[in-house]
């Protein structure tokens, strides 16, 4: 039988306000327990809530840029049921009507056997609640401790409908959306901390059948290489179940990547298990139109707004507007690389060509540099303004592709920060003088008899040979355009 894999998402991003939802107490990651857990995240008798401005302010942004409704009037709600590190017996969160209705994410697929392809998925809704604490359990002996510094931190939960259909296409999903989110500014997007965790509903079909199968939730996944593995291995499981004779249990599941498997937590709970209803203590959250404009008037530059920028007047091809703007850093780094490669080129150099030039440099050698170092692109030791008169001195033929490589590494260890101080310092500049070229070019002829005879026998890889002798001879300094145009005529001769 042929199945149809049926994934819903569940995101919860952490919003990058510096006070909780609820309460003043602060959302830094890394205090002792319990020292930022005020009355009100207590739970305490007598404690009211007051909602933070900013947390709704960052659900706005969020909405606007996914082409969302924003509801006029929104309401808080009651999630009720019991654990250890929730002081209330309950969750503040929003049920009936959510701040963020509707909305669409687009992104590109890139299968391991297939062609790449753009995917857009339909979201639910995203709605504002509370996190929970959290029970640590390593470091005591039959026992939990209970730390409540994450309890209140405000979260906004992304909610898609049921429109993936692989375990590609979710981590294609959840890389987008968590580039959307830190492009935005509403959430650093750091998953080791839990700011970004994602639930992943899978159940599987068989091919043509309308009704879903059963789902189970896959809960609290925070990498995309473990959501991935966790998808497939849930994916598999289901499938051997029904196809020996079982029956696929509505349940809650945990990923455990030591034994790369899914194993089950608890039974899954439907909404009228938490006995939802109005929170007493907040009024309904209302939201003016003009408040909205406000935040639209805010907005940066979007994604796929900067993608199409790109492609229209920088003349890059889709692949690479598609790369640049994978961060916020890093289509800003390359923006001003770009405008600065053009600018010290000095009109040697025509706009299409350094806007290429730059793109190639900034996929290429930055990222594999920042990459081996594993920091982020606005940290880099070579700036973008740096990196752009790089590339101006490669377009006006001071220097050559290869130099140019020796001098950013010469930039980014720290022995200089000026590329034109570096190569006067190295004496880096490229030989452009076609007689010079000549000259030496007639000597590495001369020396080089049997390469010369073996190309003009027909064997093509004798000129690369001879191109190789005469870089080697103005130790890489010539300009390769001109060396391969006179030895070509050189050897016609």
């Amino acid at each position: 039988m042929q199945w149809e894999v049926v994934i819903g998402f569940e995101t919860h991003t952490q919003l990058s306000t510096e006070s909780k939802i609820f309460s003043p107490a602060g959302t830094a990651f890394g205090a002792e327990p319990n020292t930022q857990a005020s009355v009100i995240d207590l739970a305490l008798p007598g404690v009211l809530p007051v909602l933070n401005r900013g947390a709704v302010e960052r659900a706005i942004r969020f909405g606007l840029a996914v082409g969302a409704t924003i509801a006029p009037r929104s309401i808080f709600a009651r999630k009720n049921y019991f654990y250890p590190d929730l002081p209330k017996g309950y969750q503040i969160s929003q049920y009936e009507i959510p701040v963020v209705q509707g909305g669409k994410v687009s992104f590109v697929v890139t299968p391991k056997n297939g062609e790449p392809y753009t995917k857009t998925i339909n979201l639910t809704r995203a709605h504002l609640e509370e996190d929970a604490g959290k029970s640590l359990h390593e470091d005591y002996q039959g026992m939990s401790g209970i730390d409540l510094n994450r309890a209140g931190t405000p979260l906004l939960e992304i909610v898609t409908e049921p429109e993936l259909r692989s375990s590609a296409e979710a981590v294609a999903y959840a890389k987008a959306l968590h580039a959307l989110v830190v492009w935005l500014g509403i959430c650093d997007g750091n998953m080791q901390e839990g700011s970004f965790r994602c639930d992943a509903n899978v159940s599987v079909r068989p091919v043509g059948q309308k009704e879903f199968g059963t789902r189970c939730e896959i809960k609290n996944l925070n990498s995309f290489r473990f959501l991935q593995a966790a998808i497939d291995y849930e994916v598999r499981r289901q499938i051997e179940l029904i196809e020996d004779g079982g029956t696929v249990v509505q349940e809650t599941r945990l990923y455990d990547p030591d034994r790369d498997e899914t194993r089950s937590m608890r039974s899954k709970e439907d909404a009228m298990d938490y006995r939802y209803f109005p929170d007493p203590d907040l009024l309904p959250l209302d939201i003016a139109p003009d408040w909205i404009e406000r935040v639209k008037a805010g907005l940066p530059e979007l994604p796929a707004a900067m993608r199409e920028r790109f492609v229209r007047d920088f003349g890059l091809p889709e692949y690479d507007a598609q790369t640049l703007t994978a961060s916020h850093a890093l289509a800003a780094y390359y923006e001003q690389a770009a405008r600065a490669a053009l600018t010290d080129a000095a009109g040697k150099a025509e706009a299409p060509a350094a806007y290429k030039a730059a793109s190639n440099w900034v996929m290429g050698e930055l990222s594999a540099a920042v990459n081996e170092h594993s920091i982020d692109v606005a940290a880099a030791p070579v700036g973008a303004a740096q990196l752009g008169k790089l590339v101006a001195r490669v377009l006006d033929g001071t220097i050559n592709q290869k130099t140019a490589k020796e001098v950013f590494a010469a930039i980014w260890q720290g022995e200089g920060s000026d590329a034109d101080a570096i190569i006067e310092a190295r004496g880096l500049k490229q030989i452009s003088d076609s007689g010079a070229i000549e000259k030496l070019i007639d000597e590495v002829l001369a020396a080089n008899a049997k390469s010369v005879e073996e190309f003009r026998a027909g064997k093509e890889k004798a000129f690369n040979a001879l191109v190789g002798q005469a870089m080697k001879a103005t130790r890489g300094k010539a300009n390769p355009a001109q060396v391969n145009e006179i030895l070509k005529r050189k050897l016609a001769d």
